[in-house]
């Protein structure tokens, strides 16, 4: 039984896929707000484009 109360504390699995979580969702932030910003971005070069075609 102690056995495997020490294996308990010893294991760090779950600490290890937290911080994957952490990481996936901090990089999940930083692509988001980048297509955010260049898709605003493109939209006003378009339609600055079509504005001179016309």
């Amino acid at each position: 039984m102690s056995k495997l109360i020490r294996h308990l504390l010893v294991q760090e699995e779950g600490q290890d896929i937290a911080e994957y979580a952490v990481m996936l969702a901090v990089i999940l932030v930083i692509v988001v707000g980048t297509i955010r910003l260049i898709g605003s971005n493109a939209n006003t070069v378009f339609s600055n484009v079509a504005s001179a075609v016309q």
